[in-house]
C-alpha cells in the first residue's frame, strides 16, 4: 500500500511529464468517469466519501471501495437527512413542515469537478461532494446545493453572473469534553494561553505556525485556495479569506475547508470551531460576504456604469439587501448562539445601514476601482451554511434589482449605536422568513416550510436545558 507521501511525490515527479494527460494530475476535479477511474488509479486510491451539505451545513453521505463507486453503484440518502435538528431529533409536523409520508430515497449524484483526495486520512482515500434528486431523477429544492443552484440560475436568466468571495472566522479553543464549562483559548507554542487584542498580529499567527502549515497543506492537497489568513481580535480567533469566483464553487470550498480546518486542528490537540459566539465577553465568528455581478457576454461589471459610476442594479441591489436580509436572517445567523453574536459594540453589525468603507454597517461597500465594485455583506455568521447564506444574500440583492428597490442614504456614522434593526432571536427571525411571500420569488416555498420546523425544533431543543444564568440568578432569589 502505497503512502501518501510516496503518492503525493509520484504525482510531482509525473505532473512535471507532458506525456500525463494533465487529468490525473489535477489536485481537484475531473470531467468524465473515465477520467475518474484513471485519477482514483493513478493516487492508488483504495476509499472514496460521496457527501453532500445537509441543512445545517454537516457532511452526510457514504463511505465506499473507489472500485464500488466506478461500478455505476447507484448511491441513496433518506429524506429524513434533511428533517432533523443538528442535535439529531426530529421535529412535530407544524405549519408548512411535514415529513415525506414514505420516507423515500433520495438519490447522490456525484459532482467529478469536486473530486479530491482526504489528506488527513492515513489510507489513500478520496472524496467528492454530490448533488441531491428525487428517486425520478426530479428537483429536490430544499437541498442546501439545490437552492444556491435556483438562485444562480435566475442570475443566468437575465444574462448574469454573480461573483463572491467569502471570509471566515473561527476560533481555536483548548479541547473540553464537557459542554458545562465554559470553552477557553489554547496555549499557543510559546506555552502560553493565547490572549485577546491581536488583530492582524503576526506574532498571534506564529503561535500556531504549525497549525497553519497543515491547514496550508491539507488545502493544496484537495486544489482549495486561500487567498489570505489573519488574526482576529479575539484570543486564538482566525480568520481566511478566499478568493472571489462563482458561488457554488466558492460555497464548494467553504463546506470543505471547514472539515478541514477541524481536521487540522485536531491533529494538533485542539478544537476548531465556528460558533458564532463560542467565548462569553469576546468577538463573536462572522462569514462576511463579498458580492457583485458581472455580464455573461461582456464579463463587465454590472455595478457600474461604462463612466465607471455606480449604476441602478448597485443601488437597486443594496436596496434589496435592506429589505430583505432582515426576513432571511435565520438563514445566515441559524441557532440560538448566532444571536450572541449580533449584540451592540461587539464588532457585529446590529442594523441594515449600508455605507462606503463603514464597518459598523452591515452592508459595506469597500474601496475598489470600478471594475470590482461590491456590497460587502457583513451579517452571516460562520456557523451558517455556506450554501444558504449565499442563496440568500444573493437572492435579495436580486429581489431588489427585479423590484427596484431605492436603498436609503449611505451612512458615514457609527451604525451600530442605538436601536437594533435586525431579529433577536431564532424565533422572530423564522416567523420573518415565512411572513414575506416576495421571498417565494428566489427561495423555493418547500424549502422555507421544512427549514422553519426544523429550526423550531431546534429552539424547543434549547429551551429543554437550564443555563447557569438561571441557577446562578433565580435558584435563591425568586
Amino acid at each position: 500500500m502505497p503512502s501518501k507521501k510516496t503518492v503525493a511525490t509520484t504525482v510531482q515527479k509525473v505532473s512535471r511529464s507532458s506525456k500525463i494527460p494533465p487529468a490525473l494530475t489535477a489536485p481537484r476535479g475531473v470531467k468524465t468517469w473515465r477520467e475518474a477511474v484513471d485519477w482514483l488509479k493513478f493516487r492508488g486510491i483504495e476509499d472514496i466519501e460521496c457527501i453532500t451539505p445537509d441543512l445545517a451545513g454537516v457532511p452526510r453521505g457514504k463511505m465506499m471501495p473507489s472500485s464500488k463507486f466506478t461500478s455505476n453503484t447507484s448511491l441513496a440518502l433518506p429524506s429524513a437527512v434533511y428533517r432533523h435538528t443538528i442535535s439529531g431529533e426530529y421535529p412535530e409536523e407544524t405549519g408548512q413542515f411535514r415529513y415525506e409520508p414514505r420516507d423515500s430515497d433520495l438519490k447522490l449524484v456525484p459532482d467529478l469537478s469536486t473530486l479530491s483526495v482526504v489528506p488527513w486520512e492515513s489510507d489513500p482515500t478520496a472524496q467528492l461532494i454530490c448533488d441531491v434528486v428525487g428517486s425520478t431523477g426530479e428537483n429536490v429544492a430544499y437541498a442546501p446545493r439545490n437552492v444556491l443552484k435556483n438562485v444562480v440560475d435566475m442570475y443566468a436568466e437575465r444574462g448574469w453572473r454573480p461573483v463572491v468571495a467569502p471570509e471566515i472566522e473561527f476560533y481555536l479553543v483548548a479541547m473540553n469534553d464537557d459542554p458545562d464549562y465554559p470553552l477557553h483559548p489554547p496555549k499557543g507554542r510559546s506555552g502560553r494561553t493565547i490572549l485577546g487584542g491581536q488583530g492582524y498580529s503576526i506574532a498571534g499567527i506564529n503561535e500556531f505556525d504549525e497549525l497553519i502549515d497543515d491547514i496550508y497543506h491539507f488545502s493544496e492537497k484537495q486544489g482549495l485556495e486561500i487567498d489570505t489568513l489573519i488574526h482576529e481580535e479575539g484570543p486564538a480567533q482566525l480568520e481566511i479569506n478566499l478568493r472571489h469566483g462563482d458561488p457554488i464553487e466558492l460555497a464548494d470550498q467553504v463546506f470543505m475547508f471547514k472539515r478541514t480546518i477541524r481536521e487540522a486542528a485536531l491533529k494538533h490537540g485542539i478544537y476548531a470551531t465556528f460558533m458564532a459566539k463560542p467565548m462569553q465577553g469576546q468577538a463573536g465568528s462572522a462569514m462576511h460576504i463579498h458580492q457583485s455581478v458581472v455580464d455573461l457576454k461582456t464579463g463587465k461589471n454590472v455595478f457600474s456604469n461604462p463612466d465607471g459610476s455606480p449604476s441602478k442594479e448597485f443601488f437597486h441591489f443594496i436596496g434589496g439587501m435592506q429589505a430583505y436580509v432582515p426576513k432571511t436572517l435565520v438563514m445566515m445567523a441559524p441557532y440560538v448562539n448566532s444571536y450572541r453574536r449580533l449584540t451592540p459594540e461587539m464588532s457585529a453589525p446590529v442594523n441594515n445601514a449600508w455605507g462606503y468603507d463603514n464597518r459598523t454597517t452591515a452592508f459595506r461597500i469597500p474601496v475598489s476601482d470600478a471594475n470590482s465594485r461590491r456590497v460587502e455583506n457583513r451579517l452571516p455568521s460562520s456557523d451558517a451554511n455556506p450554501y444558504l447564506a449565499l442563496a440568500a444574500s444573493l437572492g435579495c440583492g436580486l429581489l431588489g434589482i427585479m423590484n427596484a428597490s431605492e436603498p436609503s442614504p449611505p451612512t458615514d456614522e457609527a451604525a451600530n449605536e442605538g436601536s437594533i434593526d435586525l431579529p433577536r432571536g431564532l424565533l422572530e427571525a423564522v416567523a420573518l422568513l415565512e411572513s414575506d411571500t416576495e421571498l417565494a420569488k428566489v427561495l423555493d416555498p418547500e424549502f422555507i416550510g421544512l427549514y422553519a420546523g426544523v429550526k423550531r425544533g431546534e429552539f424547543e431543543t434549547f429551551m429543554q436545558v437550564i443555563s447557569p444564568w438561571e441557577r446562578e440568578f433565580l435558584l435563591l432569589n425568586v
